[in-house]
């Protein structure tokens, strides 16, 4: 396949907004056409950018009559501070001081490229969704242009762009031809974006969605939703390749969401992996996935959800890379291989070599003193073993060995060791990192210490974490290491694990609470309004009702706040 590209970008309309001085220097550049954007600053020279670099236009610094005198030819600012030119392609970005004054502007070409999508125009007719991903300037959203253009025009179909800085189809009312006869849909305040993607579907009946720049968790959503009504969508995210949409919490549900899971030994020792492992959580929202290296050379991704389901077992895809020749033909410079995932160097089933202190004969005691660091106590744990607990194994009900051994970390023993009692499970609490099961710790304290995550990552010891050590959070976590349900077994629920003093006052609103969840919210779907409560006993309110994965907000005010549970 040939690919010709013919470039429009109205450069005329963009210099008439700059003072008659830069104007000049502007169009007397022997590279003006190829000119990427003119940044002005207060005080500052000006700076016209290029692709062979940078350079100043004039020797006078910029003055606020100059700012003055650009901001008078451009249309209004909005909400991201971000303006335009009608009926053009350009975007001119402002930056503001602290009384709301613009102080800088950056005035970016904007180019419609016919013919650029060459490299993936057969992916485009399959009528699967196109996720775009790419450094900034990279040009996903001329991509963006290009394909709502074959979309509507070439393949006769109903495409409605969600253009929420007015950078897809230009400023003004009317779209910018670049985008052919697909309709636009322009939006009042960038934070209202996943409400209008919806109601381009609910009101205009599109086959074809675009949109640039899902930033948000409720944008993701949003296309989820889309997605799941049959609408194509195409769109760009922020990440360079797929591995940082999957560390991404936010966008993670692009390709499918992120979550833990517990296996169980056979199927660790199957996998040859630790039993706690990441794996995707549903579909994902864009079946395709193509990464813009640069301008003319793509990695493609054509079946995301096994890119994914590979990369979370540790494998590492080998995308299918295009590029454009100097001839303008686009070829496959390297074919999609999917590695296998990597396995262990040692064999799963080889028997476990005994190199404590114990196995060796040379135990002492553990000194009294205690060390005067973290690094010292995490040493002297991996070179002793835990005198006060015999490590013996016992087969569970499916085969599971237990008990599980827990190393905790920034936790009460007190507390874990209630919590163990009170949900009666086979846990044991050790000092012997090296002979511990999993970690448990306190996130505020764990984040600190990379010498204990990189020994756990090294030995696959998994690492779960609380946001407290209160009795009610490592409750939770313990549930989820053993992998127990939360909610279902009536008879798992104690309210007592989420009381401070057990008092009845306590017991009567968590009790209040839990008949709210299970006979109104659960079976009915409907938000209920507990009594008005202490903020002590609210926030034991919240808790519970989290333990059953529901949201509540505290309204109203003292002495009568009360809490307010909302259905999933």
């Amino acid at each position: 396949m040939t690919t010709r590209t013919e470039i429009t970008d109205n450069l005329d309309q963009l210099l008439d907004i700059f003072p008659p001085p830069l104007r000049d220097a502007i169009a007397n550049h022997p590279e003006h056409n190829t000119m990427i954007e003119v940044v002005m600053d207060l005080g500052r020279l000006p700076e016209a950018r290029f692709p062979s670099g940078a350079t100043f236009l004039s020797e006078t610094p910029i003055s606020r009559q100059d700012l003055e005198y650009s901001v008078q030819h451009v249309g209004m600012f909005s909400g991201d501070n971000r303006a335009g030119i009608e009926r053009t392609l350009h975007r001119i970005s402002a930056m503001r001081n602290r009384q709301g004054e613009i102080v800088g502007l950056t005035c970016r070409v904007g180019r419609a490229v016919f013919g650029t999508i060459g490299l993936i125009h057969d992916l485009v007719e399959t009528g699967q969704s196109i996720l775009l991903l790419g450094r900034p300037g990279v040009g996903k959203t001329t991509a963006l242009r290009e394909i709502t253009r074959v979309l509507a025009d070439d393949l006769n179909k109903r495409v409605v762009v969600i253009d929420t800085s007015n950078e897809i189809a230009g400023d003004g009312d009317i779209p910018h031809p670049a985008i052919g006869r697909a309709r636009r849909m322009q939006v009042a305040q960038p934070e209202l974006q996943h409400r209008v993607m919806i109601e381009a579907v609910e009101n205009h009946t599109p086959e074809v969605i675009v949109i640039d720049e899902i930033g948000t968790e409720l944008e993701a959503l949003a296309a989820r939703t889309i997605a799941e009504r049959g609408v194509q969508l195409v769109g760009t995210a922020h990440g360079n390749q797929i591995e940082n949409l999957i560390k991404n919490p936010t966008l993670s549900d692009l390709i499918g969401g992120i979550q833990a899971v517990t296996l169980g030994d056979d199927e660790a020792r199957r996998r040859g992996s630790q039993k706690t492992v990441l794996e995707r959580k549903a579909p994902p929202t864009f079946e395709i996935a193509v990464e813009m290296w640069e301008r003319q050379r793509w990695a493609i991704h054509q079946d995301v959800s096994t890119t994914v389901d590979h990369l979370l077992r540790g494998g590492e895809p080998v995308p299918e890379v295009r590029a454009v020749n100097q001839s303008g033909d686009v070829e496959v410079i390297q074919e999609a291989v999917i590695a296998q995932p990597k396995r262990p160097k040692t064999p799963v089933n080889a028997p476990i070599q005994l190199q404590g202190w114990r196995a060796s004969g040379r135990m002492q005691p553990v000194p009294t003193a205690k060390p005067s660091s973290f690094d010292q106590l995490l040493d002297q744990s991996l070179e002793t073993e835990d005198l006060f607990v015999a490590k013996e194994r016992f087969p569970g009900p499916n085969g599971e060995e237990f008990p599980v051994y827990v190393y905790s970390y920034g936790i009460g023993r007190s507390h874990l060791e209630s919590a163990i009692e009170r949900l009666n499970v086979p846990v044991v609490i050790t000092r012997d990192l090296s002979g511990a099961d999993v970690v448990l710790a306190l996130r505020s304290q764990i984040k600190n210490h990379t010498k204990l995550r990189q020994i756990a990552k090294s030995r696959q010891i998994p690492i779960h974490v609380v946001k407290s050590s209160g009795l009610p959070q490592i409750t939770k976590a313990l549930r989820r290491m053993l992998g127990m349900d939360d909610y279902d077994s009536p008879e798992a629920m104690d309210l007592r694990l989420f009381s401070y003093n057990g008092s009845d006052d306590e017991l009567e609103a968590l009790e209040e609470a839990r008949l709210a969840v299970e006979q109104i919210v659960l079976p009915k779907g409907q938000p209920v309004e507990l009594l008005p409560r202490s903020p002590k006993v609210r926030k034991m309110q919240h808790e519970l009702v989290e333990h059953y994965r529901l949201q509540s907000d505290s309204f109203g005010e003292e002495p009568n706040r009360r809490l307010r549970i909302y259905p999933a």
